[in-house]
This record gives structure tokens, sequence and C-alpha cells, in this order.
């Protein structure tokens, strides 16, 4: 589509902007068409930014290398520049709006010479659902456009919604590498230097505006910025939730079936979870989505979801047919892989991925020549694949995707849960005793940093509320309070029984020797089942000073764990707990000062005093 057809005249003149601050040698309106994309794979292919895989093994499959200072979100370039600090909050980079658009508009200003400049219409959210949102993301890289493609719907169908005077979120985009005339690429991927990378959320406007990294989250920007970052704001303004959640459906041997949410912060088994293939005869686990839940209350006073997106961002590294079998299903075609190592007959390898790579050698992910492994593990700084080694695959291609998942209506939520990596402390899974206690549950959610990671914080606890501490758009101790909120409205409204139950998980417990007691993975199907009977009032449990624990005997233990780990697995550790409770009120609410809710620390107070009964 050419510029000059669009209907809708503010998209027109704020594209037509961007063009005289860009100067771009063209322009084009995606269409969101697989001609489209074959082109853009075919310009990267051009440009030795591409190489085809095996294309018997992975059909219409493509690996990238992204430069190594463009391999992950830059957390400490990425901002919230609302106009006051104070609604940024203490976990947020914040930055004064008007400043912040003045050193960016110098940096935009000619950035798309030698380029093509592409912009996206894309829907987050199937097209024309109530729930979902749109965005226009104006970009110069082709791998953008493709990567747009899978992960949201994009082209005219968007344009048909959006109308003349339709709602979008501005996006711009610019890798920050202009070409002079006649200057090509030439394999290298284009990106600016790290102090002049921008990764910039303006809540009020809601724009966002990125420049100088290629990669991920910092270019594909309706995934977490828009998703989640300026979409935590509009639910807060507009009264629902926008959430960094998977989403399950859940059917039991009887048929029933019911959708639950998750958040679990990285590290914590959410992909897995999202894709698991459940060991419990007659349960059926399918995926709504695996990373992000967007939810509103329906006319009958449930809270419905949908994913807003439409492929897998997923990490690389550490899937294999064990961890994540669906996930290695949902890769077999149409798949962009970035930072992954090329074996000898076309194919990609990562670590962990259960087996050692063919051949006498392999190129990683610097495009290095190196000796193949033998096994699927590789000497800790001789990694073949990056880290955070992508892939990005069309959701509609994951086996156990649910009929529904691109119901426009969404999915009515029966359960929330929360879960970090806790060895200690935490049982293997707890229901909140009501709406603000589950509210607290998620505030204080958490891993136990181990020595691999910061050797001087072994043993505390990194705290990531609600999963959302890098995504929450706002100061978050105004997020908690729209969570509580959103329940007391429910309550007044009559249908606090409609809504979603709460829950915390632990698949990380290990006992005094240092290992796991929960073998996690497929028998997590027993934790959910449980959760599932819990929804309908239903299966054995009790009532304790941190929540509803399931009674001995109530989750039918997996071959070899005994009935004295289980015991220990769903048993309140008063000490632990006290201790808990102490490190979230000396060093963890007080980090939200006076936008803490009243009804937290209430609850902390009580949970103590059970604690102390």
């Amino acid at each position: 589509m050419k510029l000059e057809e669009l209907k809708h005249p503010g998209l027109k003149k704020w594209i037509e902007e961007a063009v005289s601050l860009m100067s771009p040698n063209a322009v084009e309106v995606c269409d969101g068409t697989q001609s489209e994309y074959d082109r853009m794979i075919k310009a990267l292919l051009d440009a030795g930014l591409a190489t085809p895989l095996n294309a018997e093994k992975r059909p219409n499959c493509f690996l990238f290398r992204s430069d190594p200072s463009d391999v992950a979100r830059v957390e400490n370039r990425t901002y919230i520049a609302s106009k006051s600090q104070d609604d940024a909050g203490p976990t947020n980079n914040w930055i004064d709006p008007a400043e912040l658009k003045k050193t960016m508009t110098g940096l935009y200003s000619g950035c798309m010479k030698g380029r093509t400049m592409y912009v996206i219409p894309f829907s987050m959210g199937p097209v024309g659902s109530d729930i979902a949102k749109i965005g226009m993301e104006i970009t110069d890289s082709p791998y953008v456009v493709a990567n747009m493609h899978i992960m949201t719907r994009v082209g005219t169908k968007v344009l048909d919604v959006l109308g003349s005077d339709g709602f979008y979120v501005p996006c711009f985009h610019s890798v920050g590498k202009p070409l002079a005339e006649g200057e090509e690429d030439n394999g290298k991927w284009p990106c600016a230097p790290i102090e002049d990378k921008y990764i910039s959320h303006f809540p009020e406007t809601r724009e966002i505006w990125s420049y100088g990294s290629g990669y991920g989250g910092n270019a594909l920007l309706g995934k977490k910025c828009l998703a989640l970052r300026i979409a935590s704001v509009l639910a807060r303004d507009e009264g629902w939730l926008a959430e960094h959640m998977l989403i399950l459906k859940i059917t039991s041997p009887q048929g029933e079936v019911k959708y639950v949410t998750g958040a679990f912060p990285s590290a914590c088994g959410k992909t897995n979870l999202a894709m698991l293939v459940p060991t419990l005869p007659g349960w059926k686990v399918e995926t709504v989505g695996d990373d992000i839940a967007w939810m509103k209350f329906g006319a009958d006073g449930r809270l419905y979801a949908i994913n807003p997106e439409a492929g897998f961002f997923g990490v690389a590294p550490g899937t294999n047919d064990d961890s994540n079998k669906n996930a290695m299903e949902s890769i077999k075609k149409n798949t962009i892989f970035t930072n992954c190592g090329l074996t000898e007959d076309g194919d990609i390898w990562w670590e962990q991925i259960g087996h050692g790579a063919p051949g006498k050698e392999i190129i990683d992910w610097k495009g290095q020549k190196k000796p193949a492994p033998q096994t699927d593990k590789s000497p800790k700084g001789e990694e073949i694949a990056h880290a955070n080694a992508r892939f990005t695959a069309p959701a509609r291609q994951c086996p156990v995707i649910a009929s529904e998942w691109e119901d426009p209506k969404g999915v009515p939520i029966s359960a929330f849960l929360f879960g970090g990596r806790r060895p200690s402390t935490i049982p293997l899974v707890n229901q909140s005793k009501g709406w603000i206690h589950g509210v607290f549950m998620g505030s204080i959610t958490g891993s136990e940093v181990t020595a691999a990671v910061i050797s001087d914080q072994v043993g505390q606890i990194r705290r990531d509320p609600f999963a959302m501490l890098p995504f929450c758009g706002y100061h978050m101790g105004d997020y908690f309070k729209h969570w509580i909120k959103l329940g007391q409205k429910a309550e007044a409204e009559g249908n606090g029984d409609k809504l979603p139950k709460i829950f915390f998980v632990n698949w990380f417990r290990k006992d005094k020797d240092g290992k796991f007691m929960w073998p996690g993975y497929s028998e997590n199907s027993r934790v959910l089942a449980w959760i599932f009977e819990r929804c309908d009032n239903k299966a054995n449990y009790m009532e304790t000073p941190i929540g509803n624990l399931p009674k001995p005997g109530a989750i039918e233990a997996p071959a070899g764990i005994s009935a004295d780990t289980m015991e220990e697995l769903c048993s309140v550790d008063i000490e632990g707990w006290k201790k808990e409770i102490a490190d979230v009120r000396q060093n963890h609410y007080p980090k939200f000062g006076d936008k803490l809710p009243k009804e937290l620390y209430a609850e902390l107070d009580a949970i103590e005093k059970r604690l102390n009964g």
C-alpha cells in the first residue's frame, strides 16, 4: 500500500513527519502478505544477514547473527519518560520526556538515509477484538518486519479496523545505522553503539521511541514495549489488566475446562509450563499464550483473557524434547532463529538441545568455526549459542495450541498462579485466603540468588513482583493499588465470587543435600489438578498461617517421591516464613514509599500475627 492511500489523516501526518525527520530512500506500508514476508527474507539474504537452514530438515527457516553488543533487552537503556519522576517510580529508569525527545530527535535526524522506511500496522490480539489494541511501528529493519509478521497480526486488515479516526500506539524504531550513497551492510548486523541505544516509553502520550538496537524486545515494539509497558498504563486508566502471564487451558478427565494464567520471573519454567505435557492420566493441557495476557471484565462479571501475541519469541538454550517437546515441534518450520549455532548439515544447535552436534565443526553465534560439541554442553565461556539465543515461531504451529487461542472474546480465567525459584521456605503450592492476600503473594514474588549469579548476594531474594518489575510502565506501588481496586470493584458489584482464585507455586524446593525435591516439568500437572479442583472449592486442603495448603494425599505423588517428601513440600516453615516477612518489611516494601497500599502492610501484619500465634 502507498502512503497516499491511507484513510487515517492523523496516521498519514505522523508518517510524513517521520519521513521528513529520518530521510529514508523509500517508504512502504506493510500489507502483511506472505509475499511481503518472503521479500523481507530475500532482502536479508541478499544483504548477507540471513543464512537459510537445511530445507529438508527445517523448511522456510533462517538463522541470523546479531552484533555482540546487541543480544538482549538493555534494561539500563530502557526508560519510562513520564512528566513526573514519581509516576515512573523507583524501579524504572526515568528521564524528563521533553529532554529525552530532544536527544532522540537529534539521533533520528537522517537516521534512515540509504534505507527503506517500513510502516507496520499491527494488532496486539485478534484483529477487531474489544480487548485488542493497534500499534504502528515505523522501522528501517526488514528483520523487524519479518519478526513482527510472526509475533503480531500485520497488514491491511488492521488498517481497515483502524478506520479514519481509530486509536493506535505510535512506535518509532531505527537501527541507528544510516548508509552513505553506495554503502551496504555487507553481512554486518546494523546497530548503534551502546551509548546511543534508547528504548523509550512516553506513558502520557502513549508513544514508544526506540533507537540503536535491532534485537528482540528493543526492536519488536509490540512485545514488551507495547504489550506491557504502555499497555499496563492503558490498563490502569481503562480498568483492565496487562500482565506478564502465560494462559493455559486445562481439561479434566471428566471433560470440564478451566483457564489459568501464570506469572513467573525468568528461569522459573514459564514457557515449559505453557506447553506442558501432563503425566497425570486423563488430564489435558493446551496453550493459549506463553508470555502475555490482557484481561478485561465481561458482562457476566468474569475476567476474560486474550494472548495479544501471534507467535512465540522463546529462549533457545535449554529447550529440548524433555524440557519442552511442544516448543521443539513448533520450531520445525517457518521459524526465525537468532544467535544459535549452525551445524555442518545446515541445522541449528544450542546448549542443552538434547544431543551433540553432528559432524566435525560447527559455526558459533559469532560466526566462528569451532569443533562440534559431542554432548549438548559446552565449557563455560565457550558456548556455541548465546545464552539469550531466540526462536521466533508462529503460535499456530504449536501442537497443543488451544482452539480458542484467537477467540476475540477471550477465555474466562479461573485462577492466577505466581511462582519463583525458591529452594526453601515457599511450599509447592499455596492458595491465598482472599483477593488482597493474593495480591500480597504476587507483590513478594522472587527468586533466591545462587552462586552462579552474583556471589555477594547468595541467599538473598531478588524480588520481581508479579514478574513485572522490568515491564511496568508506572510506579509499582500504584500498580499494586490497581490490582486491589479491581478486586474491590468486583466485590462491590456482587461479583467477588467470580474473581480468579490466586495461588503461589514453587517447583524448586531443595533438600538438605541441595537436590530438588520435586521433579517438575510434566509432573507439575499434579499441582495443576489440585488447583483446578480448588477453583470449585473441592480438593482436600488445610488452613495455615500463610494460606490454604494441600492436605497429605491431596496431590498424588509422582513415582519415587515419598509421602514424607510430599508432606515437607506442602508444610509451613514457620521460622523461614518469619524471616520472609522480616525481609519484605525491611528490604522490599520500603522501596515503594508511601505509594505502597496500606492493605498490603495490613496483610503483612496479619500473616506475622498468625505465624506468632
